[in-house]
Protein backbone atom coordinates (compact mmCIF):
# COMPACT_ATOMS: atom_id res chain seq x y z
CA UNK A 1 0.00 0.00 0.00
CA UNK A 2 1.34 3.61 -0.77
CA UNK A 3 2.00 6.06 2.19
CA UNK A 4 1.21 9.35 3.23
CA UNK A 5 1.85 11.23 6.39
CA UNK A 6 -1.10 10.73 9.02
CA UNK A 7 -1.68 14.41 8.72
CA UNK A 8 -2.05 14.65 4.83
CA UNK A 9 -4.39 11.92 5.18
CA UNK A 10 -6.36 14.10 7.63
CA UNK A 11 -6.21 17.59 5.40
CA UNK A 12 -7.71 15.47 2.88
CA UNK A 13 -10.81 15.23 4.82
CA UNK A 14 -10.60 18.96 4.19
CA UNK A 15 -9.95 18.56 0.25
CA UNK A 16 -12.95 16.39 0.24
CA UNK A 17 -15.15 18.24 2.05
CA UNK A 18 -14.60 21.69 -0.66
CA UNK A 19 -14.42 19.30 -3.16
CA UNK A 20 -18.50 17.84 -2.27
CA UNK A 21 -19.52 21.85 -1.31
CA UNK A 22 -18.58 22.42 -4.81
CA UNK A 23 -20.09 20.05 -6.59
CA UNK A 24 -23.52 20.46 -5.00
CA UNK A 25 -23.33 24.29 -5.43
CA UNK A 26 -22.51 24.09 -8.90
CA UNK A 27 -25.58 21.30 -9.46
CA UNK A 28 -27.72 23.22 -7.56
CA UNK A 29 -26.79 26.44 -9.94
CA UNK A 30 -27.47 24.16 -12.66
CA UNK A 31 -30.75 23.12 -11.54
CA UNK A 32 -32.50 26.69 -10.03
CA UNK A 33 -36.33 25.95 -10.19
CA UNK A 34 -35.93 29.19 -12.12
CA UNK A 35 -34.50 27.47 -15.08
CA UNK A 36 -37.34 25.27 -15.65
CA UNK A 37 -39.39 28.09 -14.79
CA UNK A 38 -37.99 30.23 -17.87
CA UNK A 39 -38.30 27.47 -19.99
CA UNK A 40 -42.04 26.63 -19.42
CA UNK A 41 -42.42 30.40 -19.90
CA UNK A 42 -40.62 30.42 -23.22
CA UNK A 43 -42.70 27.52 -24.73
CA UNK A 44 -45.85 29.47 -23.61
CA UNK A 45 -44.24 32.66 -25.18
CA UNK A 46 -43.95 30.64 -28.55
CA UNK A 47 -47.88 29.77 -28.50
CA UNK A 48 -48.67 32.70 -27.79
CA UNK A 49 -46.64 34.74 -30.50
CA UNK A 50 -48.22 31.99 -32.60
CA UNK A 51 -51.59 33.21 -31.37
CA UNK A 52 -50.74 37.06 -31.72
CA UNK A 53 -49.79 36.46 -35.32
CA UNK A 54 -52.88 34.48 -36.16
CA UNK A 55 -55.16 36.80 -34.36
CA UNK A 56 -53.31 39.69 -36.43
CA UNK A 57 -53.45 38.07 -39.21
CA UNK A 58 -57.51 37.49 -39.22
CA UNK A 59 -57.51 41.36 -37.65
CA UNK A 60 -56.00 42.64 -40.67
CA UNK A 61 -58.29 40.14 -42.95
CA UNK A 62 -61.61 41.17 -41.32
CA UNK A 63 -60.56 45.22 -41.21
CA UNK A 64 -60.45 44.48 -45.26
CA UNK A 65 -63.57 42.37 -45.39
CA UNK A 66 -65.25 45.67 -43.35
CA UNK A 67 -63.84 47.83 -45.54
CA UNK A 68 -65.12 46.28 -48.31
CA UNK A 69 -68.66 45.85 -46.99
CA UNK A 70 -68.79 49.75 -46.36
CA UNK A 71 -67.72 50.76 -49.80
CA UNK A 72 -70.29 48.40 -51.22
CA UNK A 73 -73.15 50.14 -49.11
CA UNK A 74 -71.89 53.36 -49.79
CA UNK A 75 -71.47 51.89 -53.91
CA UNK A 76 -75.38 51.67 -53.48
CA UNK A 77 -76.16 54.47 -51.19
CA UNK A 78 -74.66 56.91 -53.96
CA UNK A 79 -76.48 54.88 -56.77
CA UNK A 80 -79.79 55.55 -54.86
CA UNK A 81 -79.28 59.08 -54.41
CA UNK A 82 -78.55 59.73 -57.74
CA UNK A 83 -82.01 57.61 -58.42
CA UNK A 84 -83.86 59.35 -55.91
CA UNK A 85 -82.34 63.09 -57.04
CA UNK A 86 -83.65 61.93 -61.07
CA UNK A 87 -87.21 60.83 -59.67
CA UNK A 88 -87.55 64.35 -57.20
CA UNK A 89 -86.75 66.08 -60.20
CA UNK A 90 -89.61 64.91 -62.45
CA UNK A 91 -87.60 65.30 -65.82
CA UNK A 92 -87.99 61.89 -66.81
CA UNK A 93 -90.88 60.58 -68.72
CA UNK A 94 -93.37 58.08 -66.69
CA UNK A 95 -91.81 55.16 -68.46
CA UNK A 96 -88.67 55.95 -66.54
CA UNK A 97 -89.94 57.07 -63.37
CA UNK A 98 -91.54 53.92 -62.83
CA UNK A 99 -88.27 52.00 -63.67
CA UNK A 100 -86.50 54.30 -61.10
CA UNK A 101 -89.12 53.45 -58.34
CA UNK A 102 -88.27 50.32 -58.84
CA UNK A 103 -84.70 50.01 -59.37
CA UNK A 104 -84.72 52.44 -55.50
CA UNK A 105 -87.26 49.79 -54.27
CA UNK A 106 -84.21 47.10 -55.79
CA UNK A 107 -81.43 49.19 -53.98
CA UNK A 108 -82.66 49.87 -50.86
CA UNK A 109 -83.03 45.86 -50.41
CA UNK A 110 -79.64 45.73 -51.55
CA UNK A 111 -78.34 48.41 -49.33
CA UNK A 112 -80.70 46.56 -46.13
CA UNK A 113 -78.61 43.43 -47.09
CA UNK A 114 -75.01 44.65 -47.23
CA UNK A 115 -75.23 46.70 -44.29
CA UNK A 116 -76.56 43.70 -42.31
CA UNK A 117 -73.23 41.57 -44.01
CA UNK A 118 -71.31 44.91 -42.63
CA UNK A 119 -72.87 44.89 -39.56
CA UNK A 120 -71.86 41.39 -38.98
CA UNK A 121 -68.20 42.41 -40.15
CA UNK A 122 -68.08 44.87 -38.01
CA UNK A 123 -68.90 42.36 -34.89
CA UNK A 124 -66.71 39.80 -36.30
CA UNK A 125 -63.83 42.21 -36.32
CA UNK A 126 -64.70 43.88 -32.90
CA UNK A 127 -64.30 40.31 -30.99
CA UNK A 128 -61.24 39.39 -32.97
CA UNK A 129 -59.67 42.65 -31.93
CA UNK A 130 -60.43 42.06 -28.41
CA UNK A 131 -58.56 38.08 -29.01
CA UNK A 132 -56.07 39.97 -30.23
CA UNK A 133 -55.26 43.03 -27.63
CA UNK A 134 -56.00 39.73 -24.57
CA UNK A 135 -52.92 37.67 -26.41
CA UNK A 136 -51.32 40.54 -26.61
CA UNK A 137 -51.55 41.54 -23.05
CA UNK A 138 -51.35 38.15 -21.74
CA UNK A 139 -47.43 38.62 -23.63
CA UNK A 140 -46.74 41.83 -21.81
CA UNK A 141 -47.87 39.89 -18.37
CA UNK A 142 -45.45 36.89 -19.69
CA UNK A 143 -42.41 39.15 -20.87
CA UNK A 144 -42.67 41.05 -17.59
CA UNK A 145 -42.58 37.55 -15.57
CA UNK A 146 -39.64 36.61 -17.59
CA UNK A 147 -37.52 39.51 -16.74
CA UNK A 148 -38.15 39.39 -12.63
CA UNK A 149 -37.11 35.66 -13.26
CA UNK A 150 -34.15 36.36 -15.00
CA UNK A 151 -33.27 38.93 -12.25
CA UNK A 152 -33.89 36.05 -9.80
CA UNK A 153 -31.99 33.74 -11.63
CA UNK A 154 -28.66 36.35 -12.03
CA UNK A 155 -29.21 37.20 -8.64
CA UNK A 156 -29.06 32.89 -7.49
CA UNK A 157 -26.18 32.19 -10.00
CA UNK A 158 -24.24 35.09 -9.08
CA UNK A 159 -24.65 34.36 -5.51
CA UNK A 160 -23.50 30.42 -6.09
CA UNK A 161 -20.58 31.55 -8.38
CA UNK A 162 -19.61 34.14 -5.08
CA UNK A 163 -19.87 30.93 -3.38
CA UNK A 164 -17.89 28.50 -5.42
CA UNK A 165 -15.01 30.67 -6.07
CA UNK A 166 -14.75 30.76 -2.24
CA UNK A 167 -15.00 27.39 -1.84
CA UNK A 168 -12.00 26.96 -4.10
CA UNK A 169 -9.94 29.18 -2.70
CA UNK A 170 -10.77 27.24 0.44
CA UNK A 171 -10.24 23.97 -1.10
CA UNK A 172 -6.61 25.18 -3.05
CA UNK A 173 -5.28 26.07 0.83
CA UNK A 174 -6.39 22.75 2.54
CA UNK A 175 -4.86 20.95 -0.49
CA UNK A 176 -1.62 22.91 -0.60
CA UNK A 177 1.63 20.76 0.11
CA UNK A 178 -0.03 17.66 0.06
CA UNK A 179 1.37 14.78 -0.76
CA UNK A 180 1.35 14.32 -4.73
CA UNK A 181 0.98 10.37 -4.80
CA UNK A 182 -1.64 10.84 -2.28
CA UNK A 183 -3.44 13.51 -4.16
CA UNK A 184 -3.04 11.37 -7.28
CA UNK A 185 -5.14 8.61 -6.16
CA UNK A 186 -7.86 10.95 -4.35
CA UNK A 187 -8.30 12.82 -7.66
CA UNK A 188 -8.84 9.24 -9.76
CA UNK A 189 -10.93 7.61 -7.38
CA UNK A 190 -12.89 11.11 -6.83
CA UNK A 191 -13.62 10.81 -10.75
CA UNK A 192 -14.85 6.84 -10.68
CA UNK A 193 -17.13 7.37 -7.74
CA UNK A 194 -19.36 10.45 -8.41
CA UNK A 195 -17.30 12.94 -6.68
CA UNK A 196 -16.16 10.77 -3.79
CA UNK A 197 -12.26 10.35 -2.94
CA UNK A 198 -11.62 10.44 0.68
CA UNK A 199 -13.81 9.57 3.56
CA UNK A 200 -13.81 8.97 7.32
CA UNK A 201 -13.65 5.21 8.76
CA UNK A 202 -15.81 5.11 11.28
CA UNK A 203 -15.79 2.02 13.29
CA UNK A 204 -16.21 -0.67 10.27
CA UNK A 205 -18.50 1.74 8.28
CA UNK A 206 -16.87 3.05 4.81
CA UNK A 207 -17.69 6.82 4.79
CA UNK A 208 -17.58 6.72 1.28
CA UNK A 209 -20.47 4.35 0.51
CA UNK A 210 -21.24 3.67 3.79
CA UNK A 211 -20.74 -0.44 3.47
CA UNK A 212 -19.69 -2.41 6.48
CA UNK A 213 -16.28 -3.93 5.82
CA UNK A 214 -15.83 -7.60 6.49
CA UNK A 215 -14.18 -8.53 9.26
CA UNK A 216 -10.40 -9.48 7.20
CA UNK A 217 -9.88 -6.46 5.95
CA UNK A 218 -11.01 -4.46 8.65
CA UNK A 219 -8.23 -6.64 10.16
CA UNK A 220 -5.70 -5.59 7.65
CA UNK A 221 -6.41 -1.89 8.15
CA UNK A 222 -5.85 -2.30 12.08
CA UNK A 223 -2.46 -3.87 11.24
CA UNK A 224 -1.77 -1.23 8.59
CA UNK A 225 0.62 1.49 9.71
CA UNK A 226 -0.44 4.76 10.11
CA UNK A 227 0.93 6.59 7.17
CA UNK A 228 -0.17 3.79 4.79
CA UNK A 229 -3.13 5.10 2.65
CA UNK A 230 -5.80 2.44 3.13
CA UNK A 231 -8.81 2.11 0.66
CA UNK A 232 -12.74 0.74 0.66
CA UNK A 233 -12.31 -2.73 -1.14
CA UNK A 234 -16.24 -1.90 -1.93
CA UNK A 235 -15.87 1.20 -3.44
CA UNK A 236 -12.13 2.79 -3.43
CA UNK A 237 -12.54 5.33 -1.44
CA UNK A 238 -9.26 6.39 0.58
CA UNK A 239 -9.80 5.77 3.86
CA UNK A 240 -8.93 8.34 6.73
CA UNK A 241 -8.45 6.61 9.79
CA UNK A 242 -8.69 8.90 12.96
CA UNK A 243 -5.69 8.48 15.92
CA UNK A 244 -8.20 6.79 18.04
CA UNK A 245 -8.89 4.25 15.57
Amino acid sequence: MPTAPVADQLRLLDVQDADLRIQQARHKRNHLPVHAQLAELSAQDTLLDDEAIARGAEVTDLRREVAKAEDDVQTVRARAERDRARLESGSSSAKDLQALQGELELLERRQSNLEDVELEAMERLEAAETEHARVKAQREDLTKRVRELEHERTVAVRSLDAEIEQTQAERAAAASGLDAALMAVYERVRGQNGGVGAALLRGSTCGGCHMTLNPSDREAIERAEPEQVVRCEECGTILVRKASQ
